[in-house]
């Protein structure tokens, strides 16, 4: 049954933003989380590896502390997302989950009940994923400079 029809309607995201100030700030704390996620990890990891060679021919231990410490470090921190999306929940006294429907699968007739419902986690994840690959977009195509001899 929906919400709507039980009487006890739930609280637009926004609504709770403005009455819970804390909900923002874990919700913010998601966000940067989210982008550490997948732009500072991988980042970190290997400033770190080529910090710890000084020829350009490594030896095998760089390459198995980038293999193995960006996935385990991902992990580590997508649990304590997941533990952040727990106290939001804890905080707001409601579920984390939004009304979410993209724009491309709308239908004509507009359809009022998509099914699907998005914790805040998870939409925090999409964009921040989505801002991660406009990231490096915008880098590859405007800074990184070409690896082609003559170029």
């Amino acid at each position: 049954m929906p919400a709507e029809t039980t009487g006890t309607r739930r609280r637009s995201l926004w609504r709770t933003i403005v009455t819970t100030p804390v909900a923002l700030f874990l919700i913010l704390l998601m966000a940067v989380g989210s982008v550490f996620l997948w732009i500072g990890i991988p980042v970190g990891w290997l400033y770190l590896a080529s910090r710890m060679v000084n020829t350009s021919q490594p030896t095998l231990g760089p390459y198995l502390l980038v293999i193995f410490g960006i996935p385990v470090s991902m992990v580590i921190v997508g649990k304590l997302l997941f533990k952040l999306d727990g106290v939001y929940q804890s905080v707001t006294g409601q579920d984390s989950e939004v009304q979410f429907r993209a724009p491309w699968l709308k239908s004509l007739r507009g359809e009022r009940d998509s099914g699907r419902k998005l914790t805040v986690l998870e939409m925090t994840m999409i964009v921040s994923v989505s801002l991660a690959l406009l990231a490096f977009g915008v880098w590859f195509f405007a800074f990184a400079g070409s690896s082609l001899p003559g170029g």
